[in-house]
Order: structure tokens, then C-alpha cells, then sequence
């Protein structure tokens, strides 16, 4: 009899998981380096501390992490419970004077002394725990599907509301996708997921024809090297296009990137992959691509076979908010999408992300490891 090949065994996604979060974090920390150096040295004099910062932020991701994947079962419903009420009170911070913090015109960041941090980032995880607990309980109590959306749509609103108060556009898109991608998850009829996203997308479409930047940024996806716009709104998308542009097969170098000296503002957050794609080339940026296959892979495998329900719907949710983040991030760097500022998962420079990120996963390797047939010598914490 033939031995059964890697992917066909439970264990696999449990190290497909663990290697492709290792791999991309590492590459991340590389890249944060490499894209962040040239600012790094105008405004700190030094090219090492804005990489030395995303190293600490590292090391405090990873005990975050392995904690919430040592978590019980019984403790994450207890704190799903309290999950919807914790991230509107974190986004209320926001609107308290001299607590939040503004940021390229967006009030999206919390400061205490020199401890900032992004609330929105947070609350992604935590409304996915907080649905994925209702899910749970709709599905054990039987009720109807189309009770999800009266269930999930208002609280939704409600968060993207207030991330809307900080005029961040880019986190309250990706709210709205997350909450699409949470109602097809569970199983509800698509017509009703196609109401309410033309609904969704009817709102988007309104909140950008009434602000004439974001006008512009949606515009310059058809034409970012257009006269009009190359010297505005188009120069980050241009200078993006630029650099996955010249990297060819193989790169430039790591290191090398020459859009990174001063072209791309943003080179080591929303536009990491333009400098990834510049040094590493094609290569380079299939490689990232299969590795987040991988992940999300992994993920979604680990959401399929958990017994809980609440596991489940939430360890998918999770994978469905990783797939968002990268759409939204490549597409900005490859000008598919408007820029809407939002990071690479485990590879752009932000504290915040990466800890939040880590936080995610960590719940989903606990969802593995109380799988029997990944860990059968360890005892289910209910």
C-alpha cells in the first residue's frame, strides 16, 4: 500500500501553518529592514530602528500567539461574550481628546505615552470571535439563516460607524468584506449575500463620490501615470507599478530597491510588496503568494475539520480577514484597487497588525492542536 502524501495527512495542516506564519514573519522582518532603511536613516539616523521596533513588536506577537493558542475553548466563548462590546468601547477611545491620534488624516491610532496602537486592528478579531460565537448558537438553537443578517449587519454598521469617525475608509472596506465573507460562511442563501453587498457597496460608493481625494484615489486606478493625476493621488500607485516593473525575473537586489528613496512614502507599510517585487522580482513575489496559499490553506482546513462550531466559524473568518487584507493591500500595489492604506499581513511594518495578526493565528493552532488526530495525546480543552 502507498504512503499517504503530506497534505493528506491531519498533521499537515498544523505544520503548514506553523511554517508559512514563520516564513512570511521572517521575510517580513527582512523586507521591514530592507524597505525602511533610507527613512529610517533621515529620521532617526540610523537605518536599523524602525526594523528594530517591528523585531520588538515581533517579540511580543509570538508569546501573544502561543498564549491564545493555549486558551480553552470554554475561555474564548467567555470572552466572544464581551467581543462586540470591547472593540466599540476601544473605538470610542478614538473620539476622547488627546487619546487619539491622527495619522495621514486618518484618527485611527491610540496613544499612551509611548505605547500606540491602531484599536481597529483589534476589533477585526475580536467581532470575527464575537460572530463566530453567534453562529455557533444560531446553529445549535436551529433557527433560521436569514436571521444571520439581521443578526450580524447591525453590529457590523455600528463598527465601521465608528471607524468612520476617524475617517478611515480603507479599515471600515475591509469591516464590510469581512462581514460579506462572514455571511456566505454561514450558509445562507447568495442572494441575500448579493442584497446586502450591492447595499454595501451602494454606501461605499457614496462615502467616496462625496470626498474628492477619494474621488481621485478610485479615478487614478485607471490612469495612476496620467498627467492629472501622477503628481497627486497617482504618485504612490505609479511609483508602485515602477518597482514591481523593474524587478524582472530575479530583482534588483535585496537592498537595491530605488523607489524606496523617497518615491514610495509608505515603502515599508502599504507598499512593502512594490519593494518586495523590485528586489526579489517575479520570483520573489510568487513566493510570497504561495506562502499565503499555504496559510490560508492551513487555515481553512484546521476551520473544516474543528468539531466546535464556534471554532469553526471563527478559525474561518479569521482566513477569510487574511484573504481581504491581502487582496486589498496587492491590489493598492499593483494598482488594481484604490489605495486604501491597509497593511500586508505579516510583512508590513505595524506593531499592531503583526500582534492583532498573531493573536488570530495562535487561536487557530489551538483549533489544530485539540484536533485528536493532529495531537492524540493531549486532552480537548473545552
Amino acid at each position: 500500500m502507498r504512503s499517504k502524501g503530506f497534505l493528506s495527512k491531519p498533521t499537515s495542516s498544523y505544520y503548514l501553518l506553523l511554517v508559512s506564519t514563520a516564513a512570511l514573519t521572517g521575510l517580513g522582518l527582512l523586507m521591514v529592514f530592507s524597505a525602511s532603511s533610507i527613512r529610517s536613516l533621515e529620521t532617526n539616523g540610523s537605518s536599523f530602528s524602525i526594523a528594530l521596533r517591528q523585531f520588538l513588536f515581533f517579540t511580543i506577537a509570538l508569546p501573544i500567539g502561543f498564549l491564545s493558542s493555549r486558551i480553552p475553548i470554554r475561555m474564548w466563548k467567555v470572552i466572544a461574550r464581551f467581543s462586540f462590546v470591547g472593540s466599540v468601547l476601544l473605538l470610542l477611545l478614538l473620539q476622547i481628546p488627546g487619546m487619539g491620534n491622527t495619522v495621514n488624516g486618518n484618527r485611527n491610532w491610540i496613544g499612551f505615552g509611548p505605547i500606540v496602537f491602531q484599536p481597529s486592528e483589534f476589533a477585526k478579531f475580536f467581532m470575527i470571535l464575537w460572530a463566530g460565537s453567534m453562529l455557533a448558537k444560531q446553529e445549535k438553537a436551529k433557527d433560521s439563516r436569514s436571521n444571520v443578517i439581521v443578526l450580524l449587519v447591525p453590529t457590523f454598521l455600528v463598527i465601521m460607524i465608528l471607524v468612520m469617525l476617524g475617517n478611515d475608509l480603507g479599515n471600515a472596506a475591509i469591516f464590510a468584506a469581512i462581514l460579506i465573507a462572514l455571511l456566505f460562511v454561514s450558509g445562507i442563501q447568495l442572494r441575500l449575500i448579493g442584497v446586502t453587498g450591492l447595499l454595501g457597496l451602494s454606501l461605499v460608493a457614496a462615502l467616496i463620490i462625496t470626498v474628492p481625494n477619494r474621488m481621485r484615489r478610485l479615478l487614478v486606478v485607471l490612469r495612476p501615470f496620467s498627467p492629472e493625476f501622477y503628481k497627486l493621488s497617482g504618485w504612490q500607485p505609479a511609483h508602485s507599478i515602477l518597482g514591481l516593473a523593474s524587478g524582472g525575473l530575479f530583482g534588483v537586489g535585496l537592498g537595491a530597491s530605488r523607489q524606496k528613496w523617497g518615491n514610495l512614502a509608505e515603502a515599508h507599510t502599504d507598499f512593502i510588496f512594490a519593494v518586495l517585487g523590485e528586489e526579489l522580482g517575479l520570483i520573489g513575489t510568487l513566493g510570497v503568494l504561495a506562502l499565503f496559499a499555504a496559510l490560508l490553506l492551513a487555515i481553512f482546513r484546521i476551520a473544516i475539520r474543528a468539531s466546535d462550531p464556534m471554532v469553526r466559524f471563527t478559525s474561518a473568518g479569521i482566513g477569510c480577514w487574511i484573504v481581504i487584507q491581502v487582496v486589498f493591500n496587492i491590489g493598492s500595489a499593483t494598482s488594481l484597487l484604490p489605495v486604501v492604506g491597509v497593511t500586508l499581513p505579516l510583512l508590513s511594518y505595524g506593531g499592531s497588525s503583526l500582534i492583532a495578526t498573531y493573536l488570530a493565528l495562535g487561536f487557530v493552532l489551538g483549533a489544530a492542536l485539540r484536533d485528536p488526530e493532529i495531537s492524540p495525546n493531549r486532552k480537548a480543552r473545552k
